[in-house]
């Protein structure tokens, strides 16, 4: 079975759809079903149910294949990867979780922390913050920016990178798109997304559940992501908080970004699983201590 033919098998696996599989791979359906049906003659018996239009399900014979075939296709691709990052003369990667989205105005730390170490590179991820440190946990990064407070016992919460003030994003025809700021006892009138599997201490730094005055700001429909968020926004479903930065990364004729008048700038920092600490995350979490806290443009705070 050659390398591709086991990444169809493993994705047709997960996605148990031929559609999102084909999708994911950037093949046709045409080549996925082409490549299970030769596995499946090879190995002499079904991989999948396919009695389900919509949606197959795997055979015991495929969910054997699954359980044997993932370490190994992980393995080998980690192996093909390291190659190709040495025959470039790079020894180690630094992957690096980003909840905001303002990976650009930060280019300081990424920048000082290559040329202070050529032989590293950075990577940088986009979890979902529906599961915030999710992916820590999981090994998928090894370093997150995430919005303070966090007060996880199995996390390490390193040095602030940058605070922001916060935006209202709104549409454009909303109520409120006319105003030029708003405050937390205007929005409370509003609908906010909500997010779960998340830290309610956590996300009540983000959004606070009351205003000072003791107004409750209701929350309302569960969001995944940005994209859902910004989407939802815009048809006037709701009204969404938003670290400054939005107001340029997030831009689009359809949103209005208004300033909160009445919320603390959000602080950002790394942080880290501590039983994960690499001499990587040691160096990139020196570099921000050298160069101190940042502006939203890069500048120094």
């Amino acid at each position: 079975m050659e390398l591709r033919d086991i990444e169809i098998f493993l994705t047709l696996a997960e996605e148990l759809h031929f559609g999102r599989a084909a999708e994911r791979l950037h093949v046709s359906q045409a080549r996925v079903s082409q490549a299970i049906s030769q596995q499946e003659r090879r190995l002499g018996g079904e991989l999948f149910d396919r009695s389900n239009r919509r949606q197959v399900r795997l055979t015991p014979l495929g969910r054997q294949l699954r359980d044997d075939l993932g370490p190994v296709y992980a393995g080998l691709r980690d192996s093909l990867e390291r190659a190709r990052l040495a025959a470039r003369g790079i020894t180690a990667v630094l992957r690096v979780g980003m909840l905001p989205l303002n990976v650009h105005d930060l280019r300081a730390y990424w920048d000082a922390f290559r040329a202070r170490h050529p032989g590293w590179t950075l990577r940088i991820r986009h979890p979902a913050f529906s599961d915030p440190f999710g992916a820590l946990r999981r090994g998928d990064v090894d370093v997150l920016v995430a919005w303070l407070p966090v007060e996880e016992p199995d996390l390490t919460v390193g040095p602030v990178l940058y605070a922001e003030s916060r935006v209202l994003a709104v549409s454009a025809g909303h109520e409120l798109a006319a105003r030029t700021s708003v405050s937390l006892e205007e929005v409370s009138d509003f609908q906010h997304p909500d997010v779960e599997s998340r830290p309610d201490y956590w996300f009540d730094s983000y959004v606070p559940p009351r205003t000072r005055n003791g107004r409750s700001i209701p929350r309302g429909p569960l969001v995944q992501n940005t994209e859902e968020i910004l989407s939802m926004t815009s048809m006037g479903e709701i009204v969404t908080c938003f670290p400054a930065h939005m107001a340029r990364y997030g831009n689009r004729p359809d949103i209005v970004y208004l300033p909160v008048r009445d919320l603390a700038p959000l602080p950002y920092a790394l942080v880290w699983r501590s039983e994960a600490e690499t001499g990587l995350v040691r160096a990139l979490a020196q570099v921000v201590r050298e160069l101190g806290p940042r502006t939203a443009t890069g500048g120094a705070a």
